[in-house]
């Protein structure tokens, strides 16, 4: 599998590692990477010999979230081109939310907004104690309304309310408290925490991986069709606000924006 924005390789034993591989941006969500990884999702659900997926990011960051010009592109955009790219994200992050593979989150370094979407995705999150995470859309007048499901579903109501609006920036050190990493371990030993992980699916059976994954899945916080437009909507409405228009301005001006 070749891609534009990420890397994918798999060994001897099916463990297929999924590199998001922009480290010039971050790993910044593209649109081009929205797209390489909702195709390298199907590819690698259909193979047979993947039995386990790793995602992990290129450079010293995981994900940064939001493209630069992905966002500059939205200004002038309307409001079905922008619901249109909002859903390429979101139907994105519900495939991989339901991969029927066990999906390891090795988490090198900084994540934010996307990033941390990303993350809740996973069915367990290993994080270096290095980088910085946030949902930061607030700052801008936006809200992390795409990501919010898995992100909800992962945390809890009552972890995610302490991070989820206020775009405070937290060290790694809060990710296992909130919910969001099941481990925190020095970069040195990232690799050795996620073979941990990785090695008991090898000795289980995969159809019943797949099948006990979207059993979890189909009883857990529902997110469905009706739940994911809702969020693009809502994050379609708050484009279109007064907040936004002045949070982005300020933001490509390198000026406080007026709230602040």
């Amino acid at each position: 599998m070749t891609f534009e924005t990420l890397t994918v390789g798999t060994d001897t034993r099916g463990v297929a590692t999924l590199t998001l591989n922009r480290p010039e941006t971050h790993n910044a969500l593209s649109g081009q990477m929205i797209a390489d990884l909702d195709q390298a999702r199907a590819d690698l659900a259909a193979d047979p010999a993947v039995r386990v997926v790793v995602l992990t990011g290129a450079g010293k960051s995981f994900c940064a979230g939001g493209d630069l010009g992905w966002m500059q592109a939205q200004i002038n955009a309307d409001r079905a081109t922008r619901m249109a790219e909002a859903r390429k994200l979101a139907h994105m992050l519900r495939d991989l939310n339901t991969l029927p593979k066990p999906l390891i989150g090795r988490i090198n370094g900084t994540a934010m907004g996307g990033g941390l979407g990303l993350m809740s995705v996973c069915d367990v999150a290993i994080a270096a104690d290095a980088g910085r995470f946030g949902f930061t859309e607030t700052r801008l007048g936006l809200i992390p309304a795409t990501i919010s499901p898995y992100v909800l579903a992962r945390m809890g109501e009552g972890c995610a309310r302490r991070v989820f609006m206020n775009s405070r920036v937290f060290k790694a050190d809060e990710l296992v408290p909130l919910g969001l990493a099941a481990r925190v371990v020095a970069p040195l030993d990232l690799d050795a925490a996620v073979e941990a992980e990785v090695g008991p699916y090898l000795a289980a059976a995969p159809q019943a991986v797949a099948r006990s994954k979207g059993l979890a899945r189909r009883l857990g916080p529902v997110i469905d069709d009706a739940v994911i437009e809702e969020t693009i909507a809502a994050l379609a409405d708050t484009w279109e606000g007064a907040e936004a228009a002045e949070g982005i301005a300020a933001f490509f001006d390198k000026r406080p924006a007026p709230w602040a």
